[in-house]
């Protein structure tokens, strides 16, 4: 219960500044051009408390996950539609930026902050550590019948030479049912191949059946597990299971799960010294699908160098990564529309809540990532040409301007409805995904 207490209170504070930066975009942009502004509100619903300014009532509503600026004369039925501060009194190229200011708010939030973050505390994978060798390849995967092998290095992908891991692994998400063009390496010979992945019914993401060559490390161990009853702990590095050399996180996963429910035998090496242990793993439903496990998250062991950035760097640095996640979620997005990735992606509430507090508990550093990258998903769905979003008034302010004149109130009024069902199409469904995420399989 204390767990879930922290979640939504770390919930409230991201999505909490989410809102106050995308409206106050909304209310800048208004007081501008000199729309009467007449609330400003955090939440929605019955107001519960906040004070006037001026025009402006500032106030906190009951329903804390939302809020709004309403501008006086938005809609055609609004009484004071004859005010020349309304909002509709307004020329469209003022209404489009008024409309375009709050996303563009959640965009330099996000930039504003990995700027400063960098400028404290920048972190890099060594260069060594960035070669895309390919560590493990899975028995009939995608990768496997485009004739890859273990200890392949990726030197070209659709284009891009020296790839990172990063950048397949974006590649990979994003291109279900889609090929990839690649140029391997392999005993210092070239030869050109391409991998089609498939969709992971699970993730709802590109899946080719590869992972990176490096040193695995255990990321977590599970109490009450084996591997914990075993004596392994967080940050042992794995050596060999049952004599075979680990060098892959896949391959790991594949001896624990084809175990057959038979002790394993893991070599692992905890403060340089080298310790063999046998564990019995145990079959588990709990997760689809069902398979043997001892109770471990393995990950790759990577050499990070931290430093600090000026701010020219560190802008440079920002604005590149939220331009890869902004890129990534457009991918994203278009893989939904084609039927190339799972809406099964989709968070709402509970899982960002989730996301919030974990993020939270891990350190301020990592919360201001996630709010990163809230902000940047928020400034994206948001300019989605969905009725009621700001997308969607963008949409039809430029339809107006093409025409050289107003859309009729019942053609907004239909928009506004289904604009309306869409979003409560979207939140149920997110909702759904969290809930199916918390419940065991089967």
């Amino acid at each position: 219960m204390l767990l879930f207490g922290e979640n939504v209170l770390w919930l409230l504070v991201l999505i909490g500044v989410m809102i106050m930066i995308h409206e106050l975009g909304h209310f800048w942009a208004a007081r501008f051009f000199d729309v009467r502004v007449e609330a400003f509100s955090f939440g929605f619903g019955p107001r519960l408390f906040g004070f006037r300014r001026g025009d402006t009532d500032y106030r906190f509503s009951l329903i804390l996950l939302g809020g709004y600026v309403k501008m006086a004369g938005e809609q055609v039925t609004d009484e004071n539609i004859d005010d020349p501060r309304a909002f509709l009194a307004k020329p469209r190229w003022q209404r489009l930026i008024i409309a375009f200011a709050g996303p563009l708010m959640n965009v330099l939030l996000a930039v504003g902050l990995l700027t400063g973050l960098y400028m404290v505390k920048f972190q890099k994978v060594a260069d060594e550590d960035m070669q895309a060798v390919i560590g493990h390849v899975m028995a009939d995967s995608p990768a496997a019948k485009a004739g890859i092998q273990d200890n392949d290095r990726i030197i070209k992908i659709d284009g891009k030479k020296n790839p990172t891991w990063e950048d397949i692994a974006i590649k990979e998400i994003a291109s279900a049912y889609r090929p990839m063009y690649l140029t391997i390496e392999r005993s210092g010979r070239h030869f050109d191949t391409s991998v089609t992945p498939t969709l992971d019914a699970r993730r709802g993401m590109g899946f080719a059946g590869w992972d990176e060559r490096g040193q695995i490390q255990l990321g977590a161990v599970e109490s009450n597990m084996p591997a914990e009853k075993a004596g392994l702990k967080k940050g042992d590095l794995l050596v060999t299971v049952n004599g075979t050399p680990i060098h892959s996180q896949i391959k790991f996963q594949e001896l624990t799960k084809n175990s057959g429910g038979k002790p394993i035998e893991i070599e692992y090496r905890r403060d340089n010294e080298s310790h063999v242990v046998v564990v019995q793993p145990v079959y588990s439903s709990i997760d689809a699908p069902a398979r043997w496990m001892i109770g471990v998250i393995p990950q790759q062991k990577v050499r990070i160098i931290t430093t600090r950035l000026p701010f020219p760097e560190a802008l440079k640095e920002s604005v590149e990564t939220n331009s890869k996640g902004a890129l990534l979620i457009v991918q994203f997005l278009k893989g939904m529309l084609e039927r190339r990735m799972s809406a099964k992606n989709l968070t709402g509430p509970i899982g960002m809540g989730s996301m919030a507090g974990a993020a939270a508990r891990e350190g301020p550093a990592e919360f201001f990532q996630l709010m990163c990258m809230v902000s940047l998903n928020l400034a994206i769905f948001n300019l989605l040409p969905i009725p009621i979003l700001d997308g969607g008034v963008i949409l039809m302010l430029l339809v107006e301007m093409m025409m050289q004149r107003d859309l009729s109130l019942n053609v907004k009024e239909a928009v506004f409805k289904v604009g309306f069902v869409c979003i409560m199409v979207i939140v149920v469904f997110a909702l759904y995904n969290d809930i199916s995420k918390i419940l065991p399989a089967g």
